[in-house]
C-alpha cells in the first residue's frame, strides 16, 4: 500500500481554465476589425494588421495601422480640449479618475482574459496583479486631481501628452501613464505596442462610458511608424515611454532641442542578492516571482543571480528543484505558471542568446518538461559559469533566463550588482536587516526590494539609473513628470544674443623670468592648473580694456576633472550637515571678499548693480546651505506589510555649464545646490565674464570644500560642453548660457549614456528670482529618488 508520501508526489493539479467566452463576445460584437479612438469617435478600419494568441498562433482580431494624417488628427483633437480639461478643475478630473478606475474593476475579467489572449501571460498575473494595480493608479490619481491646487500649486499642466508603451504590460502600462497626465490635466495621444493592442481599445471604450470629454484621450494603433510619428510632432509638449534602451536613445536624439519635456523607462539586467544567512526557501520563491513572472518580459526582472559563496551550491540545487516543478501550459489555465512569449520573434532571440551562452562554454539546465506543440514558448533556463563579461550577463534577454553566479563579500557583491550599464531595479535577501541597509545605498538602482521582489504601488515612484532610463512613474515624483513649473513661463527672452568671448585662443606667451604670470588657471582636484593645451584667452572688460588672460581649456582638461570628480567620492557619503556647513563657509568668506568680487563684476559687465549681485550670490549660498539637510526623502505606505522609504540620492559627477549673465550669482546658483546634495561638479563658468568664477578659488581653499567636489574648466561653452555630454563617466549635464543649438546638441550627445540634462535653451533666466532659480524644481534636477521597499513582521 503507498504511503502518504508517495501519493503526494505522484498528484499533479487539474486543469482549471478561464472561460474565454466574454472576451470572443466583445471582439465579435465589434467584428474583430477596429479602427482609431480619437475625438471621442471610432475611425473607420483602414489599413489593417492582425494581432494573434501566442499562445496557439490564431488571429484575435485586426487593427489599424495608423497613418502620420491620423496622429495629426489625434493631435489636433487633443490640443483642442486642453483648455477645457484643465479648466474642469481638480475635482471635475478626480471624478472621471475615480469612474475609470470603478469601471476598471467592474470589467476586471473581460480585461484580464483579453490580456492573457492578446499577451500570452499567465491569467493569475493578469487577473490578481495587473487589474488591481491598474485600478490603484486610476483610483491614487483621483486622489493628486483633488489635491493638485494645494500640492502642486506653482505647477501646471504640460499639455498634450504622447505615451508609447510596450508589450509586457499593455494595461498596467497605460494606467501608469494615462492617469497621472489625465490627473495633472494634461491631454494624451497613446500609442499601445503593435502585439498587443486590445486591451488599449477596450479601455478607449471605457474612457467613453466613463465621460471623458472628446480628445481628452486618443488611442492610435500601429507600428514604429506611428511611434515615430508621435515622438517628431512638434505639438507634443511631453513624451513618456517605456520599452528598449536603444528606441530610448533615438527618441533621446529626435527630441534634442525640441524643449518636448522627456520621461524614459527603459531596459535592465537587475541583480538578485542572496547572501549567507538568508531564509533561502523564502529567497527561492521572491526569485520565481522576479525572474519568471510573466515569462521573465519584464525589465526589472532579476535576471542575475548572485549567491555569497558559502551556500551557493545548495542554494541553485534549491532553484533547480523549483524550477522543475514550474508549471509551463496554457496561460488561461489559473495552475499554470508560465505562459507563451509575446511572439516567435522573441522566442528566436531568446534562444539564439542561451545558443550563444552554450557556445562561449556556460552550462545550460532546464527542467524536464514539455511545451504546447503551437504558439511561442520557452522553458524556464539556468545558465551558470558565465564570466561578468559574458554576453548573457550584460545583455538584456527578456525572457524566462537566469544568469548565475557566486560572490564572497558583501563589497564584491555590490561590485558585481553594479557591473551593468543598467539601473534600474535589485533585489537584497539576508535576515540582518544592517546588512541590507549598508548594502542598498551603494547599488546603482532606482528600485531595490527587500525580502522581496517585483512589488509596485501607485504611491511609490518606479524608474532607473544609468541606461535605465530617467524619469519616474507613480507618487509624487511620478506627477511631477506630468506638470511644468508656472516660474518656467516667466522666463525672460534674451536681450542680444549670447555673448562670446572676444578675443580667439592663443598660445601662452613665453613668461619673463623677472615678471609674475597673470593667467588665470583651471581649478581641477583642489588645485590651480595650467591647460594642457597651453592655450589662453584674453578676457576684456565692458569698456573693451584688456583684464586678464585665462586657460583655454579641452578635453583632456575635462578629463582630469571627472577623474578628480570621482576620487572625490567622500563628498557624496558625508553627512548633509557637514555638506551645509561647508557651504556657510563659502558664504563667509565670499561676504568677506565682497567689494572685491563686485568691482570684478563691474569691470566685467559694466554692471552698475555689482553690489547687489555679490549680495544675492551669499544668500544663495545660504539658501542651498538651508536646503542641504532638509531635501528629506519619504516614507510611503503601500498595501503590503512594510514601507517604502523614497530616498533623494546624488545624481552623481555633473557638468555645468553655466549662464553668460550675472557670471557670479548664475555660477552660485546652479553650483550650489549640485554640491548641497552630495554631488561632484564640474563647471565651465560664464565664457564672456569667468573671472568671477576663478576669483572662487581662494575662497573655496579656505572653506573646507575637499578637493575635486567643484572643479572649473574654462574656454569655449560649445566645445567643453560637448565634451561633458560625451563623457560616460558625467551622469549629467547641465547648460544655460542661453545658446539653443548648444543645449540641443547637450541633449543628442546624451543619448549614448542616457545622461540626464537640464537645459536652458535660448530663453534666459532671472537669477535673482527665487523662483526661476531656486525651489524644488532645482533640488529635483541635482537629485534621483531610490525606493527601498523593506517588508516587516512576514
Amino acid at each position: 500500500m503507498p504511503t502518504i508520501k508517495e501519493i503526494l508526489q505522484t498528484m499533479d493539479y487539474g486543469p482549471a481554465p478561464e472561460s474565454t467566452k466574454e472576451a470572443h463576445a466583445w471582439l465579435e460584437g465589434r467584428g474583430r476589425r477596429f479602427g482609431l479612438f480619437i475625438d471621442n469617435k471610432w475611425t473607420e478600419p483602414g489599413e489593417t494588421f492582425g494581432t494573434f494568441n501566442p499562445a496557439d498562433g490564431s488571429e484575435l482580431a485586426q487593427v489599424t495601422q495608423a497613418t502620420e494624417a491620423d496622429v495629426q488628427q489625434a493631435v489636433e483633437a487633443a490640443r483642442r480640449a486642453h483648455p477645457a480639461w484643465v479648466a474642469m478643475g481638480g475635482h471635475g478630473r478626480a471624478t472621471v479618475l475615480y469612474t475609470l478606475a470603478r469601471l476598471l474593476q467592474k470589467h476586471a475579467r473581460l480585461f484580464a482574459v483579453l490580456e492573457t489572449l492578446d499577451n500570452g501571460k499567465t491569467i493569475r498575473e493578469t487577473r490578481d496583479a495587473d487589474l488591481p494595480l491598474a485600478a490603484r493608479h486610476f483610483y491614487h490619481h483621483a486622489g493628486w486631481a483633488q489635491l493638485q491646487s494645494e500640492e502642486f500649486a506653482d505647477y501646471r499642466a504640460v499639455g498634450v501628452v504622447g505615451q508609447i508603451v510596450p508589450w509586457n504590460f499593455p494595461l498596467l502600462m497605460l494606467a501608469w501613464k494615462v492617469a497621472p497626465a489625465l490627473a495633472a490635466g494634461n491631454t494624451i495621444v497613446f500609442k499601445p505596442a503593435e502585439y498587443t493592442s486590445l486591451t488599449a481599445l477596450l479601455f478607449a471604450e471605457m474612457c467613453q462610458m466613463a465621460g471623458v470629454p472628446a480628445g481628452v484621450v486618443n488611442v492610435v494603433t500601429g507600428d514604429g511608424r506611428v511611434g515615430e510619428a508621435i515622438v517628431n510632432h512638434p505639438d507634443i509638449n511631453k513624451l513618456a515611454f517605456t520599452g528598449s534602451t536603444d528606441v530610448g536613445r533615438i527618441i533621446r536624439k529626435a527630441t534634442a532641442g525640441s524643449g518636448k519635456k522627456l520621461s524614459l523607462e527603459l531596459g535592465g539586467k537587475s541583480p538578485f542578492i542572496v547572501f549567507d544567512d538568508a531564509d533561502l526557501d523564502a529567497a527561492v520563491e521572491g526569485l520565481v516571482d522576479s525572474i519568471w513572472f510573466n515569462q521573465g518580459q519584464v525589465c526589472c526582472a532579476g535576471s542575475r543571480l548572485l549567491v555569497q559563496e558559502s551556500v551557493y551550491e545548495r542554494f541553485i540545487g534549491k532553484v533547480k528543484a523549483r524550477m522543475q516543478n514550474l508549471r509551463v501550459g496554457s496561460p488561461l489555465d489559473k495552475s499554470t505558471d508560465i505562459g507563451a512569449l509575446v511572439d516567435p520573434v522573441q522566442q528566436q532571440r531568446i534562444h539564439g542568446l542561451v545558443e550563444s551562452a552554450r557556445a562561449e562554454g556556460c552550462d545550460v539546465w532546464q527542467p524536464s518538461c514539455a511545451t504546447p506543440g503551437e504558439g511561442a514558448w520557452y522553458l524556464p533556463t539556468l545558465i551558470t559559469g558565465a564570466s561578468t563579461t559574458a554576453t548573457v550577463s550584460q545583455t538584456e534577454i527578456f525572457g524566462p533566463v537566469l544568469v548565475a553566479m557566486s560572490f564572497r563579500t558583501p563589497g564584491e557583491a555590490v561590485q558585481l550588482a553594479n557591473n551593468t550599464v543598467y539601473g534600474l531595479a535589485a533585489c537584497v535577501w539576508t535576515e540582518s536587516i544592517s546588512l541590507a541597509l549598508d548594502v542598498v545605498p551603494q547599488i546603482k538602482a532606482g528600485v531595490v526590494w527587500i525580502n522581496t521582489a517585483n512589488q509596485f504601488d501607485a504611491a511609490c515612484g518606479f524608474g532607473g539609473y544609468k541606461e535605465s532610463g530617467f524619469g519616474r512613474e507613480g507618487g509624487k515624483e511620478g506627477m511631477v513628470e506630468y506638470l511644468t513649473p508656472r516660474a518656467e513661463d516667466a522666463r525672460p527672452n534674451l536681450a542680444q544674443a549670447v555673448v562670446k568671448a572676444k578675443a580667439n585662443a592663443k598660445p601662452a606667451q613665453e613668461a619673463n623670468p623677472f615678471q609674475i604670470d597673470r593667467t588665470a588657471k583651471l581649478y581641477i582636484g583642489g588645485k590651480q592648473a595650467r591647460p594642457d593645451s597651453g592655450y589662453s584667452r584674453a578676457i576684456h572688460g565692458a569698456g573693451g580694456e584688456f583684464l586678464a588672460d585665462i586657460g583655454e581649456g579641452s578635453r583632456k582638461d575635462i578629463r582630469n576633472a571627472v577623474e578628480a570628480a570621482h576620487k572625490a567620492s567622500g563628498w557624496t557619503k558625508a553627512t548633509a550637515h557637514n555638506r551645509a556647513q561647508v557651504l556657510y563657509y563659502i558664504a563667509e568668506n565670499l561676504a568677506v571678499r565682497a567689494d572685491e568680487f563686485a568691482e570684478r563684476i563691474a569691470r566685467q559687465t559694466g554692471s552698475k548693480n555689482a553690489e547687489k549681485e555679490v549680495q544675492a550670490s551669499i544668500e544663495r549660498l545660504f539658501y542651498w546651505a538651508a536646503w542641504a539637510d532638509k531635501y528629506d526623502g519619504a516614507a510611503h505606505q503601500p498595501p503590503m506589510h512594510g514601507i517604502t522609504v523614497a530616498l533623494n540620492e546624488p545624481v552623481g559627477v555633473i557638468g555645468i555649464v553655466c549662464p553668460t549673465e550675472n557670471p557670479l550669482l548664475g555660477f552660485v546658483s546652479l553650483v550650489a545646490p549640485a554640491i548641497a546634495l552630495g554631488n561632484r561638479v564640474i563647471a565651465v563658468p560664464s565664457e564672456a565674464h569667468p573671472l568671477s568664477a576663478l576669483d572662487l578659488y581662494q575662497v573655496l581653499d579656505t572653506s573646507d570644500l575637499p578637493g575635486g567636489v567643484l572643479n572649473i574648466v574654462t574656454g569655449s561653452a560649445d566645445e567643453l560642453a560637448r565634451t561633458l555630454a560625451s563623457h560616460f563617466d558625467v551622469d549629467a549635464v547641465w547648460r544655460h548660457d542661453g545658446s539653443a543649438e548648444g543645449c540641443a546638441e547637450v541633449e543628442r550627445l546624451s543619448a549614448e549614456s542616457l545622461k540626464r540634462t537640464w537645459v536652458g535653451g535660448a530663453k534666459g533666466r532671472d537669477w535673482f528670482d527665487a523662483k526661476q532659480a531656486a525651489g524644488r524644481t532645482v533640488l529635483q534636477h541635482a537629485s534621483q529618488v531610490k525606493n527601498v521597499w523593506i517588508p516587516y513582521g512576514v
